[in-house]
Parts: C-alpha cells; structure tokens; sequence
C-alpha cells in the first residue's frame, strides 16, 4: 500500500531544514514542533532526534510525525518514522534510510545543498525524486519512475470518489507550484502503461489503456483539469458504451472544472482517426450522471464504428452481429438529462443483420429531433429485406417538435408484388423515467403468398395477403397491434388478430396471436403439403398462439370440416395412410382395414381434430370419443371409412418430425 509521496518529500525536506540549524550545532538534540505548515502539507506532532558521537564523521537522524495530512491530494497518514545516517560535506548535508508508516518501508535520500533539496523516495523499481532551487521557493519539480497508479489513488479520490485503480504503471515529470494565496499547481508529461480502474457497480471500467499525456491541474476549492495527449490501445466501458481501442493511437483533450453541482467539461475532443472525430462539452452531476452534452461526430466507416465503438449497444439491443457500411455525421445536445436536440446524417450506408431478420441498403439522407421548435428532414434507402422478405425503395419525410418525431406524410414500400404502407408513425424517446413510445399503423395490399411462401421456404401456397393495422404501439421492447391481417388463402380466407410481439429484434423474439381458418379448400392445402388429396372446406381457429424465436411452444388449435351445398368430401388413400401414420391412429373395423387397398377414396361425413400445445406435449382430440380414442375422420357411405386417434398425448417434436416426413413422400402407404 502506497505511504505518502509529494506530501512526505516536502513536508519532511522543510522539517528537516527547519531543523538542521540546531542539528548541525550540537552533538546530541532532541525537537518537538507541534505543527510545520507547508503549502502543499501539514505535519503535527513532529519529533526530530539527533546524535553525533564526538570525533565521528556522521550522525543519526530520526524524525517522527504523528500525522501528515495534505488535504488538496487527498492524503492522511498517521505515526511516521523515519532514520538515517546523517553526513556532512562542507555546506552540504544528506541523510537517506528507511520511512516506516504502516504497510512496507520505503527508502528516503535527501540532500540539502547550497542551492536547493533534493530527495528521492523508493520502493523496489519505483522512484518518486524530488527537486527544490532556493531560487524559486515555491515551485517544486518531482519525477515519476515507474510507479504503481495505486500510488494515486488518494489524489484520484479527489475528483472521482468511487473511482478504483486496479492496475498499471506510470512515468511523469511534474511541475508542482504553491505560490501563497493560489491554489495548488500540478503540470507536465505524464506516460502511463496497463492501465485498469473500475467502480463498484461495474458500469465504469478501464483495463490495459496506454497514455502519453500532458496535464494541468489546479487544485482548490474548484479544481480545474487540463489532459492533453493520446491514448495508447487498451478497452473503457462506459455504461452501455464499450469503446475497444485494441493498438490504435487517439488523439485526446479533455477540460474538467469542479463545482457545487458536479463537474463541467468545456471542452471535450477525441479523435480516432479513420474511424470517430467527436468534439464537444459536457457537464456531469455529483453522481456522475451526464446532465449536459453537446458533441459533433463524424465516422468516415461504421463498419470500423461499430467493432470499435458500438458492440456494447448493439449487444444490448439484441443486434451484436449487426453489419455496417458507409460514413455518418451526428450532432446531439442533452440539456437537464434529457434530449434537446439531434441531427443523424447518412451517407450511402447499409445495415445488415448476420441472422437474416432484417437488412437496409443504400440508405441516404438525415433525421433531425427537436424538443422545441419544428425541424424537417429526409431518410431514403433503395432496398432491403426483413425476415427474407424482400422490399423496394422508399423515401421517408419526417418532421419534430416538442420532443416527438414522426413522419410527416405516409410512406409507400413495394413488398411481394404487392404494397406495404406505412400510414403514420410517432416517435417519443426516452426522457427521464419515460420509456421509450413508438406509435404507427400499417396497411398490407395485394402482397403475393406464393412470394411469401417461397422467401420464407413454405410450401407453394398461393393468394394474396391483404390487412390494415391501424395502431401498433411499441415501448418496453413489446410491440402491440391493434386491428389484424387477412389472407386470400386456398379459396378461403386466414385471419391474424390478438397479434403481439416481444423483442421483435432481440434475443428470442416472441409472437403472439389468434389465427382464424375459414372456407379453407382442402384440396388446394393438401396438395401443397403433398399431404395425399382430401376434398371440402376447413374452418378452425389457432387460438393463444405463442412462438419463441419462430417456434411454436403453445396454442390451442381446432380444426373443422365446413360442408357446403355441391362441395364434395372424399378423401384418399393416401391421405388416409399419412394421417394414420402422423397420429398413430387406426381405421375402425376389420373389414375396413380388409377392403381400403381396394378403393382409391372414400366419403367422409365430417373431419375434426385438436391440439393443445403445453411444454412440449400436445393433447389432442377430434370430433368425439370412441372408448378410450378419440374420432379423426367419420365415415360416410360404403365402405364406411373412420379413422380413430388413441395417443391422447403426443410429444410435440415427434408429431413435427412425423409431419416433415409425411410433406416430403418419406412416409409409405402401409394397407393391412
């Protein structure tokens, strides 16, 4: 553990030479000062020991502190001790040995000579010298050589009390000036290696960051910084903000001035060249909370960006394998803690996400918010896709004021041969305690569901997808939907209501929804799903669907069979055999199963069947009970052909497998 530096090189040097009149008079003294005042340290309780055998040619000194205290760098220490031999050289007097406070010793050499003190205090490879001209009484020059930065943690209490050095090394050659009546100076290079610091609560953190830097503090009840320099590699966490400078050299000046609310910063720049130039000012709260911003950045590469400086955000909104392109212009200004105003500019740029839930290319232009009066601005982008499904250019008029932005004319996207607009959309950012609220509406036209099924590998369905959702509300990462969409499906018709989504670009985004079926062509679907052949209509319900990641994992599903007036209702062998073979169900009666290889297909007077979906296990049921099974498929005509379910729990995953192999012709036609 660091014992005192600065405070005990000065405070002693002036000790010591307030003490050496008598000490160099006498064989043998013994002082007691109470208090010696330095402008930089104050030492109570002093005791000043010496004794010089007659005839030797050296004495011994031993001076004792009870307290050192140097309240403008932060440092307090208690019961030091310090021995050495004292010896003369003409005018010339030097004493060096060990200084005992608590924790290890450390070696202390001073030299007084005509012109001035100099000391030197070290442990092990570390060396903190010390230089004083009686020249300039009030200017003292201290060289740093390769010190611990634990060593300054005290002085680093002074400006970030929950600050905690965890490692690194440095050098410096400082200028410490005390004129009387002005604060405390401290100026010149400083170079620092390996560097580490964090907070107790992880959210600011620093490790293996190189400097070469010159600064200037002025300390007092206002200190005042000045850090000029560059940083040399290393990572800084700041928040949600992680910057990884790996080997690169940025260039950095910082201003900081202490006050009664916090800390101002007037002036702030960094320069990562190729990469970020921010410039600015801040102001941070006693907490250490931003309260005040206003910053100009421009990034020629956000590919480079986002490596270097937004995986930390990009992590936390789900999007760590986001791709980017092109160059950026920004300009923010906070004001209180919340957002004043706000200008993104983007040139040819693209957002790409790595797992295919979304992609933005040749985005062009700017979006501006304002908190105050209205601004106007124009986002363009020539295409992209969104889950795989491909859409065509647009160009997005927005407008803020007040601290809302929002599109200031409605917005028309080309999607699967068909149209996407966007009829409105309002945005409040966070402010405060107020979380996010984004509010829009959407409307689906004529969009193509064979284009839909191929994107997103279905099999080839066909009709049109059309709907209208009025209001869909996004905050607190869930987006809520007002009205539902409906699908010109296989002669029928699919609607989608209830639907809501969670982290729609997250981790393990969730859907939910009510899926209504109804006058359902049943030969149309069959045949996409090569499912054999089955003739009517279907209505049916998916009701509390819940997918996880696009998987179901719960839903409460009943299908039916809806008979029309000239609809006939067949259903073949085939299809017969693949239910069989999906549900582990049988056919009813001997003779059945006797004469099926026989007919092609049979009349069928109603097919019915259920799933409800909880942890992996479906239960299922079908249009009644038949002892301990349940009916799938009731017969009609000769021969007369049911088809009876006994496996009221079936595992989810299997009944999936079953149902691939079945889409794909694995599954043969067994006829016992």
């Amino acid at each position: 553990m660091f014992r005192p530096i600065l405070p005990l090189l000065i405070a002693c040097a002036c000790l010591v030479g307030l003490s050496w009149p008598a000490a160099a008079a006498a064989r043998s003294a013994t002082a007691h000062i109470e208090r010696v005042d330095s402008a930089v340290a104050t030492m109570h309780g002093v005791r000043v020991d010496l004794a010089w055998a007659k005839g030797a040619d050296h004495g011994q000194l031993r001076l004792r502190a009870e307290r050192v205290q140097s309240p403008s760098l932060g440092y307090d220490f208690h019961q030091l001790d310090w021995q050495c031999p004292l010896q003369r050289d003409g005018n010339d007097w030097r004493c060096d040995g060990l200084v005992h406070g608590g924790g290890a010793p450390m070696r202390l050499a001073v030299a007084f000579e005509a012109g001035g003190v100099e000391a030197a205090l070290s442990r092990d490879r570390s060396r903190v010298e010390l230089h004083r001209d009686a020249a300039t009484p009030d200017l003292t020059r201290i060289n740093l050589v390769d010190i611990p930065l634990a060593w300054t943690k005290a002085l680093l209490a002074q400006a970030w009390s929950s600050g905690r050095i965890t490692g690194g090394r440095a050098d410096a050659a400082l200028a410490v000036s005390a004129p009387t009546g002005e604060p405390l100076r401290i100026s010149g290079p400083v170079a620092i290696r390996a560097a580490g610091f964090d907070t107790p609560d992880g959210r600011i953190a620093g490790e293996n960051l190189g400097a070469r830097l010159a600064i200037d503090a002025a300390l007092d009840e206002r200190d005042r910084f000045t850090v000029d320099g560059q940083l040399l590699g290393g990572e800084l966490l700041l928040g949600t903000t992680y910057v990884s400078l790996q080997e690169r050299s940025v260039d950095v000046r910082i201003e900081a001035v202490q006050g009664q609310q916090g800390w101002q910063l007037p002036a702030i720049a960094w320069h990562d060249p190729g990469i970020l130039k921010a410039e600015g000012s801040a102001a941070l709260g006693v907490d250490a909370t931003l309260r005040a911003l206003d910053v100009r950045l421009h990034s020629p590469a956000l590919a480079a960006l986002a490596d270097g400086y937004l995986s930390g955000w990009l992590g936390v909104a789900g999007l760590a394998d986001l791709a980017l392109q092109g160059a950026a212009d920004a300009h923010v200004q906070l004001a209180g803690g919340a957002l004043q105003q706000a200008h993104l500019a983007l040139h040819q740029s693209s957002f790409e996400d790595a797992r295919g839930r979304f992609a933005f290319r040749g985005v062009d232009g700017d979006v501006r918010f304002s908190a105050t009066s209205p601004v106007d601005s124009v986002l363009r982008w020539d295409g992209g896709a969104m889950h795989g499904l491909a859409f065509g250019a647009a160009h997005l008029p927005f407008r803020s004021a007040q601290g809302r932005l929002a599109l200031a004319s409605p917005v028309e996207v080309h999607l699967l041969g068909g149209t996407l607009r966007i009829s409105h959309m309002d945005l409040r950012p966070p402010s405060g305690t107020q979380a996010t609220d984004l509010r829009f509406g959407l409307a689906l036209d004529g969009l193509d569901v064979a284009e839909l099924s191929a994107a997103l590998g279905w099999p080839a369905f066909t009709g049109e997808l059309s709907g209208t959702i009025p209001e869909a509300r996004y905050a607190d990462e869930r987006v809520e939907f007002d009205g539902g969409l409906s699908m010109q499906l296989f002669g029928g018709e699919v609607s989608v209501g209830q639907l809501s989504m969670e982290r729609p670009f997250g981790v393990l985004p969730t859907l939910s929804a009510d899926v209504g079926f109804e006058d359902i062509d049943l030969m149309a679907l069959t045949g996409a799903f090569d499912f054999g052949s089955i003739s009517g209509k279907l209505d049916g319900r998916i009701a509390d669907l819940r997918l996880v990641d696009w998987r179901p994992v719960a839903f409460n599903a009943r299908l039916r069979t809806d008979r029309h007036p000239g609809v006939r209702q067949r259903i073949s062998q085939r299809a017969v055999q693949d239910l069989t073979s999906v549900g582990n169900s049988s056919f009813v009666g001997s003779l059945q199963a006797q004469l099926i290889g026989f007919f092609d297909d049979f009349g069928y007077s109603r097919i019915g069947i259920g799933c409800t979906l909880v942890d992996e296990v479906c239960t299922m049921d079908g249009l009644g009970s038949v002892g301990e099974g349940f009916i799938i498929v009731q017969g009609s005509g000769l021969p007369r052909l049911t088809v009876v379910g006994y496996n009221r729990r079936v595992d989810w995953p299997t009944l999936v497998e079953r149902l691939a192999a079945v889409g794909t012709g694995d599954v043969k036609p067994v006829v016992e």
